[in-house]
Protein backbone atom coordinates (compact mmCIF):
# COMPACT_ATOMS: atom_id res chain seq x y z
CA UNK A 1 0.00 0.00 0.00
CA UNK A 2 1.36 3.53 -0.75
CA UNK A 3 0.91 6.16 1.57
CA UNK A 4 0.57 10.04 0.54
CA UNK A 5 0.60 11.62 3.34
CA UNK A 6 -0.93 15.43 4.53
CA UNK A 7 -0.22 16.44 8.39
CA UNK A 8 -2.36 19.47 8.91
CA UNK A 9 -3.11 21.21 12.57
CA UNK A 10 -6.70 21.65 13.01
CA UNK A 11 -5.68 25.02 14.06
CA UNK A 12 -3.82 25.83 10.72
CA UNK A 13 -0.98 27.42 11.53
CA UNK A 14 1.47 25.06 8.86
CA UNK A 15 1.45 22.14 6.66
CA UNK A 16 3.39 19.34 6.51
CA UNK A 17 2.89 17.56 3.11
CA UNK A 18 5.04 14.00 2.80
CA UNK A 19 4.64 12.48 -0.85
CA UNK A 20 7.73 10.88 -1.79
CA UNK A 21 6.26 10.52 -5.17
CA UNK A 22 8.94 11.29 -7.51
CA UNK A 23 7.86 13.09 -11.06
CA UNK A 24 6.27 10.75 -14.12
CA UNK A 25 9.57 10.32 -15.54
CA UNK A 26 13.38 9.86 -14.17
CA UNK A 27 15.94 10.73 -15.93
CA UNK A 28 19.32 9.45 -14.82
CA UNK A 29 22.65 10.41 -17.28
CA UNK A 30 25.07 9.43 -13.84
CA UNK A 31 26.66 12.95 -14.44
CA UNK A 32 26.02 13.39 -10.99
CA UNK A 33 26.26 11.01 -8.21
CA UNK A 34 23.00 9.72 -8.32
CA UNK A 35 22.68 8.53 -4.50
CA UNK A 36 22.10 12.06 -3.90
CA UNK A 37 18.92 12.01 -6.38
CA UNK A 38 16.92 9.41 -5.30
CA UNK A 39 18.92 6.10 -6.11
CA UNK A 40 19.28 3.49 -3.12
CA UNK A 41 21.41 0.35 -2.85
CA UNK A 42 19.65 -2.48 -1.05
CA UNK A 43 22.59 -5.59 -0.11
CA UNK A 44 26.04 -5.75 -1.40
CA UNK A 45 27.19 -1.89 -1.93
CA UNK A 46 30.26 -3.37 -3.66
CA UNK A 47 27.87 -4.27 -6.66
CA UNK A 48 27.45 -0.88 -7.87
CA UNK A 49 29.87 1.99 -8.30
CA UNK A 50 29.50 5.45 -9.94
CA UNK A 51 31.84 6.52 -12.79
CA UNK A 52 31.74 10.07 -12.49
CA UNK A 53 34.43 10.22 -14.74
CA UNK A 54 32.99 7.96 -17.34
CA UNK A 55 29.06 9.08 -16.13
CA UNK A 56 27.93 5.92 -15.68
CA UNK A 57 26.97 3.43 -13.08
CA UNK A 58 29.73 0.51 -13.33
CA UNK A 59 27.53 -2.88 -12.22
CA UNK A 60 28.30 -6.63 -11.25
CA UNK A 61 25.56 -9.10 -11.40
CA UNK A 62 27.39 -11.79 -8.83
CA UNK A 63 24.66 -14.98 -8.69
CA UNK A 64 26.66 -15.98 -5.41
CA UNK A 65 26.04 -12.89 -3.59
CA UNK A 66 22.83 -11.94 -1.62
CA UNK A 67 19.97 -10.45 -3.78
CA UNK A 68 21.12 -7.12 -4.13
CA UNK A 69 19.42 -3.89 -5.79
CA UNK A 70 20.90 -0.27 -6.99
CA UNK A 71 16.93 1.21 -7.17
CA UNK A 72 15.07 4.10 -7.46
CA UNK A 73 11.15 4.65 -5.70
CA UNK A 74 8.79 5.31 -8.58
CA UNK A 75 6.26 7.65 -6.49
CA UNK A 76 3.44 5.39 -7.75
CA UNK A 77 2.24 1.74 -8.14
CA UNK A 78 2.06 0.10 -11.47
CA UNK A 79 -0.53 -2.56 -12.13
CA UNK A 80 -1.80 -4.02 -15.87
CA UNK A 81 -3.82 -1.15 -16.13
CA UNK A 82 -0.69 1.21 -16.67
CA UNK A 83 1.39 2.36 -19.27
CA UNK A 84 4.79 2.23 -18.41
CA UNK A 85 8.64 2.30 -20.28
CA UNK A 86 12.37 1.86 -19.17
CA UNK A 87 14.78 2.65 -21.13
CA UNK A 88 18.78 2.04 -21.10
CA UNK A 89 22.06 1.84 -22.51
CA UNK A 90 23.66 -1.25 -21.42
CA UNK A 91 27.54 -2.67 -21.96
CA UNK A 92 28.54 -5.77 -20.74
CA UNK A 93 32.48 -5.84 -20.35
CA UNK A 94 33.43 -9.50 -18.84
CA UNK A 95 30.98 -12.53 -18.03
CA UNK A 96 31.60 -15.95 -16.88
CA UNK A 97 28.51 -18.40 -16.62
CA UNK A 98 28.08 -21.74 -16.01
CA UNK A 99 25.14 -23.48 -17.63
CA UNK A 100 23.13 -21.15 -19.63
CA UNK A 101 23.85 -17.92 -16.95
CA UNK A 102 21.67 -16.15 -14.08
CA UNK A 103 20.26 -13.82 -15.27
CA UNK A 104 21.30 -9.86 -15.82
CA UNK A 105 17.66 -7.97 -14.90
CA UNK A 106 16.97 -4.40 -15.11
CA UNK A 107 13.33 -3.76 -14.37
CA UNK A 108 10.56 -2.95 -12.38
CA UNK A 109 9.52 -5.18 -9.25
CA UNK A 110 7.67 -4.53 -5.48
CA UNK A 111 10.90 -3.42 -3.04
CA UNK A 112 9.18 -4.88 -0.06
CA UNK A 113 8.89 -8.03 -1.33
CA UNK A 114 12.10 -8.36 -3.33
CA UNK A 115 14.21 -7.40 0.06
CA UNK A 116 12.43 -10.05 1.90
CA UNK A 117 15.07 -13.13 2.72
CA UNK A 118 12.86 -15.58 1.12
CA UNK A 119 12.44 -13.76 -2.43
CA UNK A 120 14.21 -16.17 -5.02
CA UNK A 121 14.58 -16.26 -8.60
CA UNK A 122 16.79 -19.05 -8.46
CA UNK A 123 13.43 -21.02 -7.24
CA UNK A 124 11.41 -19.48 -9.77
CA UNK A 125 8.72 -19.85 -6.58
CA UNK A 126 9.02 -16.81 -4.58
CA UNK A 127 9.35 -14.02 -7.11
CA UNK A 128 6.20 -12.50 -7.33
CA UNK A 129 5.32 -8.86 -9.01
CA UNK A 130 8.17 -8.36 -11.64
CA UNK A 131 8.64 -6.50 -14.85
CA UNK A 132 12.38 -6.55 -16.25
CA UNK A 133 14.21 -7.29 -18.99
CA UNK A 134 16.65 -10.41 -18.40
CA UNK A 135 19.64 -11.43 -20.53
CA UNK A 136 20.63 -14.94 -19.38
CA UNK A 137 24.51 -14.54 -20.92
CA UNK A 138 25.19 -18.01 -22.09
CA UNK A 139 28.77 -18.29 -24.08
CA UNK A 140 26.66 -19.81 -27.08
CA UNK A 141 22.93 -19.46 -27.03
CA UNK A 142 22.67 -16.42 -24.64
CA UNK A 143 19.06 -15.68 -24.29
CA UNK A 144 16.57 -12.51 -24.29
CA UNK A 145 13.94 -12.82 -22.12
CA UNK A 146 11.47 -9.83 -21.36
CA UNK A 147 9.97 -11.02 -18.36
CA UNK A 148 6.46 -10.18 -16.47
CA UNK A 149 5.95 -12.16 -13.37
CA UNK A 150 2.49 -11.77 -11.63
CA UNK A 151 1.42 -11.26 -7.46
CA UNK A 152 0.56 -14.83 -7.37
CA UNK A 153 3.89 -15.65 -9.57
CA UNK A 154 2.37 -16.76 -12.61
CA UNK A 155 5.29 -16.06 -15.57
CA UNK A 156 4.87 -14.08 -18.90
CA UNK A 157 8.04 -14.27 -20.77
CA UNK A 158 9.77 -14.41 -24.24
CA UNK A 159 12.68 -16.48 -24.40
CA UNK A 160 14.80 -15.12 -27.53
CA UNK A 161 18.28 -17.16 -28.73
CA UNK A 162 20.76 -17.10 -29.14
CA UNK A 163 21.39 -13.45 -29.36
CA UNK A 164 24.45 -12.74 -27.23
CA UNK A 165 25.28 -9.36 -26.48
CA UNK A 166 28.95 -8.92 -27.66
CA UNK A 167 31.21 -7.53 -24.50
CA UNK A 168 32.76 -4.07 -25.31
CA UNK A 169 29.18 -2.75 -27.10
CA UNK A 170 26.66 -0.47 -26.15
CA UNK A 171 23.08 -2.00 -26.43
CA UNK A 172 20.14 0.25 -26.31
CA UNK A 173 17.38 -1.23 -24.67
CA UNK A 174 13.27 -0.21 -24.53
CA UNK A 175 10.79 -2.50 -23.23
CA UNK A 176 7.59 -0.33 -23.70
CA UNK A 177 3.70 -2.06 -21.73
CA UNK A 178 0.63 -1.20 -23.02
CA UNK A 179 -2.17 -1.63 -21.28
CA UNK A 180 -4.63 -1.23 -23.68
CA UNK A 181 -3.34 -4.53 -25.61
CA UNK A 182 -1.61 -5.67 -22.40
CA UNK A 183 1.47 -6.33 -24.29
CA UNK A 184 5.68 -6.03 -23.11
CA UNK A 185 7.28 -4.55 -26.06
CA UNK A 186 11.11 -4.78 -26.44
CA UNK A 187 13.70 -2.98 -28.78
CA UNK A 188 16.96 -3.41 -28.80
CA UNK A 189 19.79 -1.24 -31.49
CA UNK A 190 23.70 -0.88 -31.40
CA UNK A 191 26.05 0.83 -33.71
CA UNK A 192 24.63 3.63 -34.55
CA UNK A 193 20.96 2.52 -34.50
CA UNK A 194 21.36 -0.80 -36.07
CA UNK A 195 18.66 -3.18 -34.98
CA UNK A 196 18.99 -6.34 -32.60
CA UNK A 197 16.92 -9.00 -32.29
CA UNK A 198 13.59 -9.28 -33.05
CA UNK A 199 12.39 -9.69 -29.88
CA UNK A 200 9.10 -10.92 -29.26
CA UNK A 201 6.69 -9.16 -27.55
CA UNK A 202 4.54 -10.59 -24.40
CA UNK A 203 0.60 -10.28 -24.60
CA UNK A 204 -0.66 -10.99 -20.95
CA UNK A 205 -4.36 -11.91 -22.73
CA UNK A 206 -2.51 -15.12 -24.07
CA UNK A 207 -2.16 -16.52 -20.37
CA UNK A 208 -5.99 -16.40 -19.81
CA UNK A 209 -7.32 -15.68 -15.95
CA UNK A 210 -3.72 -17.66 -14.93
CA UNK A 211 -1.78 -14.14 -15.02
CA UNK A 212 -3.67 -12.30 -11.90
CA UNK A 213 -2.12 -8.91 -11.91
CA UNK A 214 1.07 -7.23 -10.25
CA UNK A 215 1.94 -3.97 -7.97
CA UNK A 216 5.14 -2.44 -9.19
CA UNK A 217 6.82 0.49 -7.46
CA UNK A 218 10.47 0.61 -7.65
CA UNK A 219 12.87 0.66 -10.60
CA UNK A 220 15.86 -1.43 -10.09
CA UNK A 221 19.07 -2.67 -11.86
CA UNK A 222 18.95 -6.00 -10.00
CA UNK A 223 21.66 -8.90 -9.48
CA UNK A 224 19.80 -11.37 -8.26
CA UNK A 225 21.06 -14.46 -6.23
CA UNK A 226 21.38 -18.13 -7.53
CA UNK A 227 20.34 -20.33 -4.60
CA UNK A 228 17.63 -22.72 -5.88
CA UNK A 229 18.86 -23.10 -9.46
CA UNK A 230 21.86 -25.54 -9.34
CA UNK A 231 22.93 -25.67 -13.03
CA UNK A 232 23.25 -21.58 -13.76
CA UNK A 233 25.17 -18.79 -12.86
CA UNK A 234 26.83 -15.50 -13.97
CA UNK A 235 29.43 -13.31 -12.91
CA UNK A 236 29.60 -10.47 -15.04
CA UNK A 237 30.90 -6.72 -15.20
CA UNK A 238 29.28 -3.83 -17.43
CA UNK A 239 28.35 -0.40 -17.34
CA UNK A 240 24.49 1.56 -17.63
CA UNK A 241 23.93 4.66 -18.26
CA UNK A 242 21.00 7.01 -19.98
CA UNK A 243 18.36 5.59 -17.91
CA UNK A 244 14.69 6.77 -18.35
CA UNK A 245 11.41 5.77 -16.59
CA UNK A 246 8.40 6.82 -17.95
CA UNK A 247 5.11 6.03 -15.29
CA UNK A 248 1.85 7.60 -15.16
CA UNK A 249 1.73 10.56 -12.41
CA UNK A 250 1.15 10.15 -8.92
CA UNK A 251 -2.17 9.02 -7.61
CA UNK A 252 -2.39 12.73 -5.60
CA UNK A 253 -1.60 16.35 -7.49
CA UNK A 254 -2.85 19.72 -7.10
CA UNK A 255 -3.31 18.93 -3.37
CA UNK A 256 -4.88 21.80 -1.27
CA UNK A 257 -6.04 22.75 2.56
CA UNK A 258 -8.51 24.73 3.68
CA UNK A 259 -10.92 25.60 6.28
CA UNK A 260 -14.37 26.73 4.54
CA UNK A 261 -16.69 27.78 6.87
CA UNK A 262 -15.04 25.96 10.19
CA UNK A 263 -14.99 22.47 8.21
CA UNK A 264 -11.30 21.27 7.08
CA UNK A 265 -11.63 20.14 3.61
CA UNK A 266 -8.84 19.23 1.40
CA UNK A 267 -8.55 18.68 -2.81
CA UNK A 268 -6.81 17.13 -5.55
CA UNK A 269 -6.34 15.86 -8.63
CA UNK A 270 -7.41 12.12 -8.36
CA UNK A 271 -6.47 9.18 -10.76
CA UNK A 272 -8.47 6.49 -11.92
CA UNK A 273 -8.36 2.83 -10.65
CA UNK A 274 -7.56 4.15 -6.95
CA UNK A 275 -8.92 4.11 -4.00
CA UNK A 276 -8.55 7.39 -1.54
CA UNK A 277 -9.61 8.00 1.78
CA UNK A 278 -8.90 10.53 4.69
CA UNK A 279 -7.23 9.95 8.12
CA UNK A 280 -7.41 11.37 11.26
CA UNK A 281 -5.71 11.61 14.23
CA UNK A 282 -4.58 13.67 17.53
CA UNK A 283 -1.44 11.67 18.66
CA UNK A 284 0.31 10.05 16.00
CA UNK A 285 -0.45 6.77 17.46
CA UNK A 286 -3.58 5.48 15.64
CA UNK A 287 -5.42 6.97 12.71
CA UNK A 288 -9.48 7.29 11.96
CA UNK A 289 -10.82 7.13 8.82
CA UNK A 290 -13.15 9.67 8.82
CA UNK A 291 -14.92 8.91 5.59
CA UNK A 292 -16.04 5.75 3.47
CA UNK A 293 -13.42 5.24 0.92
CA UNK A 294 -13.93 7.12 -2.58
CA UNK A 295 -12.98 6.02 -6.27
CA UNK A 296 -10.78 8.21 -8.19
CA UNK A 297 -11.88 9.54 -11.00
CA UNK A 298 -9.43 11.67 -12.89
CA UNK A 299 -10.90 14.90 -11.70
CA UNK A 300 -10.28 17.02 -8.28
CA UNK A 301 -11.98 15.52 -5.33
CA UNK A 302 -13.20 17.02 -2.03
CA UNK A 303 -12.85 15.48 0.78
CA UNK A 304 -13.69 16.92 4.48
CA UNK A 305 -14.01 16.74 8.25
CA UNK A 306 -17.87 17.77 8.72
CA UNK A 307 -17.19 16.73 12.53
CA UNK A 308 -13.91 18.02 13.91
CA UNK A 309 -12.51 17.16 17.40
CA UNK A 310 -12.67 20.20 20.05
CA UNK A 311 -8.61 20.10 19.92
CA UNK A 312 -5.96 19.82 18.03
CA UNK A 313 -6.32 16.89 14.43
CA UNK A 314 -3.66 16.17 12.07
CA UNK A 315 -4.58 14.57 8.84
CA UNK A 316 -3.69 12.60 6.00
CA UNK A 317 -4.71 10.98 2.39
CA UNK A 318 -4.31 7.34 2.03
CA UNK A 319 -4.19 6.62 -1.30
CA UNK A 320 -4.20 2.65 -2.41
CA UNK A 321 -4.84 0.09 -5.20
CA UNK A 322 -7.60 -1.82 -5.29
Amino acid sequence: MKKVCLTLPLAGLFVLLTTHVGAATITENFSTNPLQDGWRIFGDTNLFQWDSTNHNLAVTWDSSQSNSYFYHPLGTILTRDDDFTIAFDLQLNDVETTGYGFEIAVGFLNFGQAAQTHFSRGTGTNSPNLAEFDYFPAPDDGTISPTMISSNVQFASAFDFPLNLTNGVFYHIEMTYTASNQTLSTAIIYNNCRPFGPIDDVNLNAYGTGFSDFRLDTVAISSYNGAGDPYDSTFATGVITNLIVTVPPPPIQNLTASFSNAIWQTQFLSRSNWIYALERTADFQSWTNILPVTTGNATNLFLQDANPPAGKAFYRISAQRP
